[in-house]
């Protein structure tokens, strides 16, 4: 048996109005099957297929995508990224290097506090 001539073929477009079509509430379903000449099978799967297609969009969308992915650019941006990381780095060793100058410093308040109060009972 060979298909109906007046089967339109089932582009994407046609089965997103498909799955369009068919979620409305009381939605005579088998026969819209039967205008697009699809079974219940079909729909699962174009149900499916949108729906997580649907979900990656929403999961990667975040924000426009750059249209300037050429290697020397793609170079700079790692160039940039070692440099701030390096910055970074000294940077956490200078902050601890502080903390531990700050704590030993209130160590020693402490303990010329503390020698200061014994001594004057």
């Amino acid at each position: 048996m060979s298909k109906p001539e007046s089967r339109r073929r089932l582009t994407a477009a046609r089965k997103f109005e498909l799955y369009l079509a068919t979620r409305a509430p009381a939605t005579p379903i088998g026969e819209i099957l039967r205008q697009y000449g699809v079974h219940l099978d079909d729909l699962r799967a174009i149900e499916q297929t949108v729906e997580s297609a649907a979900l990656a969009g929403l999961k990667s969308h975040h924000g426009p995508q750059p249209t300037d992915l050429s290697p020397i650019r793609v170079q700079q941006l790692e160039q940039e990224l070692a440099e701030k990381t390096h910055a970074l780095a000294e940077l956490s060793v200078s902050y601890t290097l502080l903390e531990k100058k700050d704590r030993a410093e209130s160590r020693a308040s402490m303990w010329a506090n503390g020698s200061r109060r014994r001594s004057s009972k």
